[in-house]
């Protein structure tokens, strides 16, 4: 009986080759994760206003604007209704509802600008506004602008959780 000997060796994993898989697969992992960060960048590049610069010129202004809201000594409550209403209520330094204001506003979901709302504001009570917004649901960051017939604005910002 004669037995053949294969003459190719058995394959052998050497240096060379665990050094190629080491490679292939850091090689994919940044590939991936280079991926990972343009898609992120391309989809929001983290700019959060398109004039910085005169944003930061002008903020003398908003403070000068919070400075004369604290003067004014008003109040506001912001609260999401179950009816898919936003209501307000405005009071004054002493309590008392503040009737006759003129409301404007817009709301903005927290982490993006797409999707933004103009609430349409009506007096419903003594010193009670409300806005329809069906339909909404979760996380809005609310502003508030309230002009009084004496020319005093109010700008008023909450985050506000619809169900």
């Amino acid at each position: 009986m004669t037995h053949v000997i294969d003459p190719r060796p058995g394959f052998r994993l050497t240096g060379w080759h665990v050094l190629a898989i080491v490679v292939a697969f850091f090689s994919v992992v940044i590939a991936v994760d280079v991926g990972m960060a343009v898609y992120a960048y391309k989809t929001f590049p983290g700019e959060v206003s398109v004039t910085p610069y005169e944003d930061g010129v002008a903020y003398n202004k908003t403070l000068a604007q919070l400075a004369a809201q604290e003067k004014l000594g008003w109040k506001v409550g912001i609260a999401p209704e179950q009816s898919r209403a936003l209501e307000v209520e405005f009071r004054d330094r002493d309590g008392k509802p503040l009737n006759g204001l003129t409301l404007t506003g817009k709301l903005e979901r927290p982490a993006t600008e797409t999707g933004r709302l103009t609430p349409k504001f009506k007096a419903i009570g003594p010193g009670y506004y409300q806005a329809d917004m069906r339909p909404v649901s979760g996380a809005w960051d609310v502003t508030v602008y309230a002009h009084d017939g004496a020319g005093h604005l109010f700008v008023a910002e909450r985050r506000v959780t619809w169900p």
